[in-house]
């Protein structure tokens, strides 16, 4: 329970969560002094916090009462999908694993980054290249490169572009070579990458698809340019991509966001 002295040294992301564990899950709407009476923060910080919030939609105002914003319900949303994409990819990805040796990975657009949301590891002896949360821009991974390659050509581009301009210096620095890279991979069923986001790493990835060929994720193998075969480890990752597609569809994940 917070004490009177509790808000001398609290954080601001504290009295965020304060504003927002004060609401119950019965309540119709709070006034900011409730909301402070129950978050045992001044009216003030609260209405301060309260203003922020209903700018950013994580809360509502209606009149001098205020609710859970509908983007908090949005982002709870979110959370679902990548539990279950998990879910029904750590099978196909142990496989796939099993198969050829190498990291596994899956990650899925977020903006212009890809985020990685599992990781199966390989050989021992492997450094990790990522973690689970870990971003990169996606032209510079070969699984922002797959999932690019199934997104519309306009936003594809924009990425593209975007990336460009923060890439490090090994990767590829032409805005039109790149769109063809990913004309390839659209072509080919996968995309390859080699030592853009990892010196000295190669990395093969494989698109997996909702309907109408919309993107979801990406799932990929790692490992050093001397241990990875891309000809021969190109026709595992392509199937394992084609297994989740499937398995997704009978299951209804749905597309991940592309900003």
């Amino acid at each position: 329970m917070r004490t009177a002295d509790w808000t001398e040294s609290v954080s601001v992301l504290d009295r965020i969560t304060a504003v927002f564990e004060a609401f119950g899950e019965d309540d119709e709407g709070l006034g900011v002094s409730e909301l402070a009476r129950r978050a045992n923060l001044p009216k003030s910080t609260v209405s301060r916090i309260a203003n922020d919030l209903v700018g950013q939609r994580l809360l509502d105002r209606e009149g001098d009462k205020l609710y859970l914003g509908v983007r908090l319900f949005e982002m709870g949303q979110t959370v679902e999908q990548p539990r279950r994409l998990r879910h029904f990819a750590l099978p196909v990805m142990t496989e796939l694993r099993n198969l050829t040796g190498q990291t596994v990975h899956l990650a899925v657009l977020e903006g212009t980054d890809v985020v990685f949301l599992s990781v199966v590891r390989g050989r021992p002896t492997q450094a990790p290249v990522a973690r689970v949360g870990t971003r990169l821009p996606g032209s510079a991974t070969a699984l922002g490169k797959a999932i690019l390659a199934f997104t519309p050509p306009e936003v594809a581009e924009r990425i593209v572009n975007a990336d460009l301009r923060r890439l490090p210096s090994r990767t590829t620095g032409d805005a039109s070579a790149l769109l063809a890279e990913l004309a390839e991979a659209r072509r080919s069923g996968f995309a390859s990458e080699h030592g853009e986001s990892a010196a000295g790493r190669c990395c093969i990835a494989g698109p997996i698809l909702g309907s109408g060929t919309v993107p979801i994720a990406a799932i990929s193998v790692t490992g050093t340019s001397e241990e990875l075969d891309p000809e021969r480890a190109a026709p595992a990752v392509r199937a394992a991509a084609m297994t989740l597609t499937r398995r997704l569809a009978a299951g209804r994940v749905g597309a991940g966001r592309v900003l």
